[in-house]
């Protein structure tokens, strides 16, 4: 089997729409490809669409998974770039929510020819304050709780998290799949994951971006604050922001008819120059 086969299976890469453009869909943490079943279809006549997981999500193949590689952000990051070699793709739309969003940063430091825009739904550089000048959302001792909690009772914590994140409450169901997609995933795997998504520090990196950015800032979103939005899109050469009226984390699936009319419309801009 040859190596680019091992990556799209590693990865459980996908490939659907008509158009020859290539835009590339990254999960968020605890997530599968299977978020952005909402979002997706309104750029499938234009586009050709890429879904993917990192290694230990969804159908990935588990034999790949490599501890020491994916207790950094840079193991995921070779993971996407692995991807998009294996495709022979370049100057991609790369859409990542969450901590992709620093993936996707990472890795178009790390090797441009990839990436044509880079669009971050709800991203964050660094979870924790740093006080006077950062206030990432959480104090460090809180992290260090949420992820002892991950290690004692996963299933408590993913009852305890989802709600959190996902907000929406007249829409429980929105809470319940979060709930599921977490225990879908092996605890132990999702620690580590865990531990390289909020104790990672990707503020250094955002002055190095050489790929136009969107950043997509939801309301009231309790992992990554209006605050942090604005702290990526001053610091990073290149950047918009857009303010959404989606509450909450996961807009590409409590509001995805605005996420995607939003990546959209930046997109449409960028034909016209």
């Amino acid at each position: 089997m040859s190596r680019n086969i091992n990556i799209i299976k590693r990865n459980d890469v996908k490939i659907t729409g008509f158009g020859d453009k290539p835009i590339i869909f990254a999960p968020g943490f605890g997530c599968d490809q299977r978020m952005w079943r909402y979002v997706t279809p309104a750029f499938k006549k234009d586009y050709r669409i890429i879904t993917f997981d990192y290694v230990g999500a969804g159908k990935t193949d588990l034999r790949f998974y490599d501890s020491t590689k994916y207790s950094q952000l840079s193991g995921y990051a070779q993971d996407l770039i692995d991807v998009l070699a294996a495709l022979q793709l370049q100057e991609a739309i790369f859409v990542g929510h969450s901590v992709s969003s620093m993936i996707g940063l990472i890795a178009s430091i790390q090797d441009p020819k990839y990436f044509e825009r880079l669009i971050m739904i709800g991203p964050s550089p660094c979870y924790i304050n740093d006080p006077p000048d950062y206030a990432g959302g959480f104090e460090i001792s809180a992290l260090e709780g949420l992820v002892d909690m991950m290690e004692k009772n996963y299933i408590q914590w993913a009852n305890q998290f989802a709600p959190m994140i996902m907000k929406n409450v007249d829409r429980p169901n929105l809470s319940e799949e979060l709930e599921e997609s977490f225990c879908s995933t092996d605890p132990n795997i999702a620690v580590n994951f865990a531990r390289a998504t909020f104790f990672s520090d990707n503020r250094k990196d955002l002055s190095k971006a050489t790929v136009p950015s969107l950043v997509l800032q939801c309301t009231d979103d309790a992992i990554a604050p209006t605050e942090v939005g604005e702290y990526i899109h001053h610091r990073m050469p290149g950047s918009e922001i857009r303010f959404m009226k989606a509450t909450g984390h996961c807009p590409h699936l409590s509001h995805p008819e605005e996420t995607a009319a939003l990546i959209k419309d930046y997109l449409s801009k960028l034909q016209d120059i």
